[in-house]
């Protein structure tokens, strides 16, 4: 059966102050990396190119906040948010997007393919629907080796009308494996609308696989909080997987500079209404108005996260180059001698 999971009309109970504000602080972290870079790009100091979070906050806190650290996430090619929701160091993904050896990938991998196995991150991927086998394979580990780990694989969309979702869900579901499969819907994949493109509704894809599909708000921190709370409880009880699609809206551009080649292509009226459910500042003002909580108090946490992005910038241009001689290290398993 269908299931929606619709915004709360109050905070969640099961919630203290001190949780509350931590889901605060971490998209407000996000906000100002992703700030930060967009900045960086424009000036022209920044190598290659990238794809911003903004406006998609509330999806990958509200779903990496009820993991354990020994749980697995796999991203995607807009992947910044995912890795700090899941609690990866600004200043080594500053680096790495910068070039600079203290990066997670040494400086050689940029924005969409930083790794860190020990937080579980098996790393942002440049290829569209390229997280659901991984993710795939990641549960069917645990479920061989009676581990109680779960992963929660994001993708886009764009990467619901890829067949290896439904290969994915297929397997997970005979094999009952703890995955949760999270599909941010933007509304455009790429520069193409994606009800232009796509037949029926997403999150129902999982039902003749016998597996839940739960449509949410996605601009709603909580809301997405407790369908994923609910898919971690079942995939680490035995239950399988459980596909959620939470409805979000990108704020910024597909990738910074599109508009030299992509012209416009969103009407401004929509982006504008979009920008108005802006999930930072709804989730804020529930904070003040349902949870007590003071606007000085979340004025502090705004600044003690620029100033956290703005001391990453400063470690990652005072890092070092790659050495030239370390371009042919790290393509492959050194073998134990």
């Amino acid at each position: 059966m269908m299931n929606y999971q619709v915004m709360n009309s109050s905070v969640d109970a099961d919630l203290t102050v001190e949780e509350l504000l931590w889901l605060y602080e971490r998209m407000a972290r996000i906000r100002a990396f992703e700030t930060k870079v967009q900045t960086l790009f424009k000036r022209g100091t920044l190598p290659g190119f990238v794809h911003l979070y903004v406006g998609e906050e509330a999806v990958a806190v509200g779903a990496c906040s009820v993991l354990e650290r020994t749980d697995r996430i796999t991203s995607t090619h807009r992947g910044h948010g995912h890795l700090i929701a899941k609690g990866a160091d600004v200043s080594r993904m500053m680096a790495e997007l910068l070039g600079r050896a203290t990066g997670y990938c040494k400086g050689k991998g940029g924005s969409m393919h930083i790794v860190d196995y020990s937080l579980g991150i098996l790393g942002a991927n440049g290829i569209v629907g390229g997280g659901l086998p991984i993710a795939t394979g990641a549960g069917l580990a645990d479920h061989v080796l009676g581990r109680s780990h779960v992963t929660v694989c994001f993708f886009g969309d764009g990467a619901a009308n890829q067949g290896v979702l439904l290969e994915s869900l297929n397997l997970s579901a005979v094999w009952g494996l703890p995955v949760i499969y999270v599909c941010e819907n933007n509304h455009y994949t790429e520069w193409m609308r994606t009800e232009d493109i796509t037949a029926g509704g997403i999150a129902e894809r999982a039902l003749p696989f016998g597996v839940p599909g739960i449509k949410v708000d996605g601009n709603d921190v909580l809301a997405v909080r407790a369908a994923a709370r609910d898919a971690v409880d079942r995939a680490r009880a035995g239950g399988g997987p459980t596909l959620i699609e939470a409805e979000t809206y990108r704020q910024l551009a597909h990738n910074e500079g599109e508009e030299v080649f992509s012209g416009p292509y969103r009407p401004n009226a929509e982006i504008e209404s979009w920008t108005k459910r802006d999930p930072i500042v709804a989730f804020r003002a529930r904070l003040r108005d349902q949870a007590g909580v003071e606007e000085a108090t979340l004025e502090r946490i705004d600044e003690q996260e620029r100033e956290l992005i703005e001391a990453a910038l400063r470690f990652a241009n005072e890092s070092q180059m790659p050495d030239a001689a370390d371009a042919l290290r790290d393509l492959y398993v050194e073998e134990p001698a």
